[in-house]
């Protein structure tokens, strides 16, 4: 019984999916963005759940970027990815169970909004501008 428990155990923490790993950090962060090709790094901070960085690339333009501190992946309204309209972004949030939907702003490569969610809270949402999927959701204000 206590063989079967342990290997239950182990094959358990052997597919535990590495999404759980530990969120990046500012050093990582900066790591990640000049492996991307930002030349200047000018200032990086914690904003909606993301990270906020101003950069300078190669060719001198200038520009703030957001980093999925889960993931690593850069929110660059310069790069080459399609951003969505309005319209498929509040569509996407709909989908999500999202209603009420109000203040919807393009902010870079995200989009920010404040709604209700499923549970009839009242929520900021930062959204990502390719392909609508939510990247940082909390509570706004404690009565609901």
């Amino acid at each position: 019984m206590l063989k079967s428990l342990t290997l239950a155990t182990v094959v358990a923490f052997a597919v535990t999916p590495a999404a759980q790993a530990a969120p990046l950090g500012m050093a990582q962060v900066e790591q990640t963005l000049r492996k991307a090709g930002y030349t200047q790094i000018h200032e990086i901070e914690r904003d909606d759940g993301l990270w906020e960085a101003d950069v300078s690339r190669a060719d001198g333009r200038f520009s703030e970027v957001y980093v999925d501190p889960k993931t690593g992946e850069i929110f660059d309204e310069h790069d080459s990815r399609a951003l969505l309209s309005t319209e498929q972004v509040l569509a996407m949030a709909q989908s999500q169970g999202l209603r009420e939907i109000h203040s919807l702003e393009r902010d870079g490569a995200t989009w920010s909004l404040e709604a209700r969610n499923a549970r009839n809270q009242r929520v900021e949402v930062r959204l990502s501008g390719y392909d609508g999927r939510i990247l940082h959701s909390e509570r706004d204000g404690w009565l609901d």
